[in-house]
């Protein structure tokens, strides 16, 4: 038997059986993910999270400065921002010609600190 197949074997279950008790009060709470997946989607592109990991060091930005620190342009800049403000992860004000974003709320800083956290983990 190849190593890759042992792998195979080796982690997964050999017999099925499984925990009802576990099984029913879990599937009875599992529909609460729905829509989350959609947080995610938004973090997982590399320039929306550059700039929502951007919020979580300077509390406000305007589309300019978002602009320049992923080296877009500010049309583009504003279509990712406009994106992260649709899914509820940053919020935004206008100030005479300026637009100005920042992050919705503490939850949002928080997943994209510990996922910063977690992924230098390893680094050090």
């Amino acid at each position: 038997m190849s190593k890759d197949a042992q792998k195979t074997n080796s982690d997964s279950c050999e017999v099925f059986c499984y925990n009802e008790e576990k099984v029913t009060k879990i599937k009875q709470q599992i529909e609460e993910v729905n829509g989350v997946e959609l947080l995610f989607k938004a973090l997982a592109d590399s320039t929306r999270l550059k700039i929502a990991y951007a919020l979580t060091l300077e509390k406000e930005l305007c589309v300019c400065d978002v602009a320049n620190i992923i080296g877009s342009s500010t049309a583009t800049a504003s279509h990712h921002l406009r994106l992260l403000r649709n899914m509820g992860l940053a919020k935004f004000r206008k100030q005479g010609k300026l637009a100005f974003y920042s992050l919705a709320d503490e939850h949002v800083h928080q997943l994209v600190s510990i996922a910063m956290i977690h992924t230098n983990e390893g680094k050090e």
